[in-house]
C-alpha cells in the first residue's frame, strides 16, 4: 500500500510544504498498522524520529474521512511542557481540516475547556493527573465528551511502565472507556522500549485488543559519546598521560581539557570549559545536585568575568523558570546551558543541542537514552560527556571504598544496551494498595453512592488490580468505613465521608506521585519555586541556581520570603534514590571482572578503571561475593538490583543474623554489605544457603511491628495490606533466594 496516497489531502499538502521527499521508515510502517489493522499500536523509534506525526498522520486521516461525534483522539502525556509543545505542531497540522486540538491542564486557558464541553471534538491534549480531575469534576460529561472516542495516544509511555503513576494512567483510561461505551484503539509511543513484547502487553491491558509492534528499518544509530573520571581535588587518575590527546575511535570528541580554575572543582571546571559558546544540557540525578552544580557553574562565569551563561530547570522551579530556560533552548541563536534533571528527560522539542552531559550515572539504561536523545536533532548524532566524581579514598579506607561505583555503573548502562539493547522492563507484580485506595475514592467521588458489590466490580476489575483478591479489598473498605474515609448510607451504599471529602477535594489528590510539604519560595513579587522543610529567619536556601537568605517564613501560608545573596548552599527538596535492576549490578560485575577496553573512555576514566580492575583481581572479587576485609570484618558483594539487594539485607538481618553472629551491618545499597560476623567464610555460604532453601513467607522478612510506607496513600490503608504490599510486591525475594543459592559453589 502506498501510505502517502492514503493520508488525506490536507496531510498530503502539509508534508509538501515541510519539504519532505518521502516517509520515513516508521511513518510508513506506523501507517500499515494504523490503516490496516483493527488493533493497539507501539511505536518504538529514535528521539526526533517522526513517531508523533506517524501515529497522528494516519489517525487524523481517518477522523477526516469519518469526522467523530466526540473527542476522536484523546493525547496523553507525562508532562505540561510536552502538552504545549506538541499543541503547536498539531494545531497547524489541523487547522486546515478544521480539527480543533484543545489542552486540558491547570495551566490552559478555561475558554478552550469550555468551548470543547459546549462542542466535543477533535483531540483533546492532557496528562495523568488532570484526566483524573475531570473524570471526578466533570464525570457527567464524559459519555458526551468521549462516546464517539476513536484512539487513545500515550506519548513518552515507557514513563508509565514502572510506577504507580501508569497504573493510575491505564485504570483512568480503563474507568472512561466504561463509563464512555466507547472502544478506542490505544497508540503507544516511545523511544526506549526494552522489551516491547512485554510494553504492548501493558498497553493493552483491558482493551480487549492485542498490540501490533511495526517493525522497521529505523537506520544505523550513530553515538559520540565520553565518560570522564575526575577526583574532586588532585591528582587525577592517569595524570602522567598527555592531556592533549587524540580522541578514541568511535568519538568526535575534543580534547579532554579544563582551563577552569583547578583549585575549585576539577569535574565541574571540565563541563564549564565544554560548554562555552554552545548549547547544552547538563544533567544530575537529584534537584540537590541541580542548584549545586548551576551556582558553581555561574561561580566560574563570575571568576572569568563571562556573562552569565546557565539557566536551571527542575520541578521545584516556578513555572516561569522552567518556561524561561525552554525558550532559551528553543532559541536557535542560544549559546545558554541548562542545568537539569528528569524534568527535561521527555521529548519536549528544544531545538538543535550540540551535546548533553550526565554528572555521575543515571540509574536506568531508559533515563541514559532519554537524555542522550535530547541531542542529535536535525540529523547530527546524538551526543553525551558522562562526568564521573569522587572523593579520594581515604588513606584506611576499605575496600568497598576503593571502587568508583558511578563511573562502573556508567559502563555497564552503557554496554547493555550496546550489547543487549536492554531496557529495564515494564512492572507488573507489584500490589498497589495505595494506588487502589485512590482509584476506590475517585470512583466514589465520581460517580456517587453505590453498593459495595458494584464498587468492588468497577474497581477490582481494572487492570492494575489483577494480583488483588476480594478478600484484600474487603479489609480496605472495613478500614475506610472506619476511619470516615467512606460512610454508609440508609440505602445500604456507600459514599465519600467527610474525612474522605478533605482528601478527594484537594488538588493534590490528582496525582498518586509522592509529594513532600511544600513552602512556596518568593523574592518581591517573583517566585521562585518551592522548598521543604524551611530553615530559620537569617539563614541561607538554594533554589533557582542561586543563594538567598531568608528574610520570613510564614508557616500558615507556606511561603517564605528571602533576598538574593552570594555564596554556596546544598539545596534540599526531598529527592530520594533510584530503582536499579539487577541486570545492571551483573553487568558491573563484569566491567571489573573483564579485561576489555571502551573505547568511549577519556583518559583518566581509563586510568580509574584500570586501578578498580586491579583492587577487584586482588581482592578476589570475580570468584566470590564475601571479601574478607581484616579480623571479624566482611564485605559481601551480591550483585543484586535495589529491590533484591533490600531484600537480602532483610533475610540476612532477621532469618541469618543470629547463626552467623552478625553485628554492625551498614550498606551501600546496592552495591554492598559490610558487616561483623562470628563464622568463617564457608560456614557463612552453608548457612544462608539453608536458610535461602527454607520454605518462608516474604512476610517473615517484615519486622515484628514494621509498617514500612512507600507510596503516597499508604497512611490511609490498613497496616496488614501495607505490610503484604511491601513482602509481595516490592521485596524482590525470588531474585534474592536464586543468588543466595547460587552460592553454594563456594562451598
Amino acid at each position: 500500500m502506498d501510505i502517502y496516497n492514503r493520508y488525506a489531502p490536507f496531510i498530503q499538502d502539509y508534508i509538501y510544504r515541510s519539504g519532505w521527499r518521502t516517509l520515513r521508515a516508521v511513518q510508513n510502517a506506523a501507517g500499515d498498522a494504523i490503516f490496516n489493522t483493527n488493533k493497539n499500536v507501539l511505536l518504538t523509534a529514535s528521539t526526533a524520529s517522526g513517531k508523533t506525526e506517524a501515529a497522528f498522520f494516519p489517525i487524523l486521516s481517518l477522523l477526516d474521512e469519518q469526522p467523530s461525534s466526540s473527542v476522536g483522539v484523546l493525547y496523553i502525556a507525562p508532562l505540561k511542557a510536552l502538552i504545549n509543545d506538541q499543541f503547536g505542531r498539531l494545531n497547524e497540522l489541523c487547522e486546515e481540516a478544521d480539527i480543533p486540538v484543545t489542552r486540558w491542564h491547570g495551566d490552559a486557558p478555561r475558554s478552550q475547556k469550555q468551548k470543547l464541553l459546549r462542542k466535543p471534538a477533535g483531540i483533546l491534549q492532557i496528562t495523568p493527573e488532570s484526566l483524573e480531575a475531570l473524570m471526578i469534576n466533570k464525570s457527567m460529561e464524559i459519555p458526551a465528551l468521549f462516546g464517539d472516542l476513536r484512539f487513545i495516544v500515550i506519548d513518552e509511555i515507557h514513563s508509565l511502565l514502572r510506577s504507580d503513576r501508569g497504573g493510575q494512567t491505564f485504570s483512568l483510561i480503563e474507568r472512561l472507556c466504561r463509563l464512555a461505551g466507547s472502544n478506542p484503539r490505544r497508540i503507544g509511543l516511545s523511544a526506549t522500549i526494552g522489551n516491547p513484547k512485554a510494553a504492548g502487553k501493558f498497553l493493552a491491558a483491558g482493551s480487549g485488543r492485542e498490540t501490533i509492534i511495526p517493525k522497521f528499518d529505523g537506520g544505523k544509530e550513530v553515538w559520540r559519546l565520553s565518560i570522564e573520571h575526575f577526583f574532586n581535588s588532585e591528582p587525577q587518575a592517569n595524570e602522567t598521560i598527555n592531556s592533549v590527546i587524540t580522541a578514541p575511535p568511535t568519538s568526535a570528541l575534543e580534547p579532554a581539557t579544563d582551563k577552569a580554575p583547578k583549585a575549585a572543582n576539577p569535574g565541574i571546571g571540565y563541563i564549564f570549559e565544554h560548554t562555552r559558546g554552545k548549547k547544552c544540557l547538563i544533567f544530575t540525578n537529584s534537584r540537590e545536585e541541580c542548584e549545586l552544580v548551576c551556582q558553581n557553574l555561574r561561580q566560574y562565569c563570575e571568576v572569568n568575568n563571562e556573562p552569565d551563561r546557565f539557566l536551571i530547570h527542575h520541578g521545584n522551579l516556578s513555572t516561569a523558570y522552567r518556561e524561561s530556560a525552554e525558550e532559551a533552548m528553543k532559541d536557535a541563536d542560544s549559546l545558554m546551558s541548562v542545568c537539569a534533571t528528569a524534568t527535561l528527560e521527555l521529548g519536549i522539542d528544544i531545538g538543535r543541542l550540540e551535546r548533553a552531559f550526565q554528572l555521575d550515572a543515571p540509574f536506568t539504561v531508559s533515563g541514559f537514552l532519554q537524555r542522550m536523545g535530547r541531542t542529535g536533532r536535525r540529523g547530527d548524532p546524538s551526543e553525551m560527556w558522562f562526568v564521573m566524581r569522587e572523593d579520594h579514598p581515604e588513606a584506611r579506607a576499605m575496600l568497598p571504598d576503593m571502587i568508583p561505583w558511578y563511573l562502573i555503573q556508567g559502563i555497564a548502562l552503557v554496554q547493555l544496551y550496546i550489547e543487549e539493547r536492554f531496557v529495564e522492563p515494564p512492572q507488573t507484580d507489584k500490589l498497589p494498595f495505595s494506588l487502589l485506595y485512590h482509584q476506590t475514592m475517585s470512583t466514589l467521588a465520581s460517580s456517587g453512592e453505590m453498593t459495595l458489590a458494584e464498587l468492588a466490580s468497577r474497581v477490582l476489575t481494572l487492570s492494575a488490580f489483577h494480583r488483588i483478591n476480594q478478600e484484600d479489598f474487603g479489609i480496605l473498605l472495613r478500614h475506610l468505613i472506619t476511619i470516615d474515609h467512606i460512610n454508609r448510607t440508609e440505602n445500604g451504599g456507600v459514599i465519600v465521608g467527610l474525612a474522605g471529602e478533605r482528601i478527594v477535594n484537594n488538588y493534590k489528590f490528582y496525582g498518586v506521585f509522592q509529594e513532600n510539604i511544600e513552602y512556596a519560595v518568593r523574592a518581591g513579587s517573583e517566585e521562585l519555586g518551592t522548598i521543604v522543610k524551611p530553615p530559620p529567619v537569617s539563614d541561607k536556601i538554594a533554589i533557582a541556581g542561586r543563594v538567598w537568605v531568608v528574610d520570613e517564613v510564614d508557616h500558615k501560608r507556606r511561603e517564605v520570603y528571602c533576598t538574593l545573596v552570594k555564596g554556596n548552599k546544598p539545596a534540599y527538596f526531598g529527592d530520594v534514590a533510584g530503582d536499579i535492576h539487577t541486570r545492571i549490578l551483573e553487568r558491573m560485575h563484569d566491567v571489573l571482572a573483564e579485561q576489555k577496553d571502551y573505547s568511549y573512555l577519556m583518559p583518566q576514566a581509563r586510568g580509574r578503571l584500570t586501578e578498580a580492575r586491579e583492587t577487584f583481581k586482588k581482592a578476589e572479587m570475580a570468584n566470590r561475593p564475601l571479601v574478607h576485609l581484616g579480623g571479624k570484618m566482611w564485605a559481601l558483594f551480591p550483585w543484586l538490583g535495589s529491590y533484591a539487594f533490600l531484600a537480602l539485607e532483610r533475610f540476612l538481618k532477621i532469618r541469618c543474623g543470629k547463626r552467623l553472629g552478625l553485628k554492625g551491618m551498614n550498606s551501600s545499597r546496592p552495591y554492598y554489605l559490610q558487616f561483623t560476623m562470628a563464622v568463617s567464610e564457608a560456614e557463612f555460604y552453608k548457612i544462608v544457603a539453608e536458610e535461602a532453601a527454607t520454605d518462608f513467607e516474604p512476610l517473615a522478612l517484615v519486622y515484628e511491628k514494621e509498617v514500612p510506607v512507600f507510596e503516597k496513600y499508604d497512611e490511609y490503608v490498613p497496616e496488614e495490606l501495607i505490610r503484604k504490599g511491601f513482602a509481595n510486591g516490592i521485596l524482590d525475594l525470588k531474585g534474592m533466594q536464586n543468588r543466595v543459592l547460587s552460592w553454594q559453589k563456594h562451598l
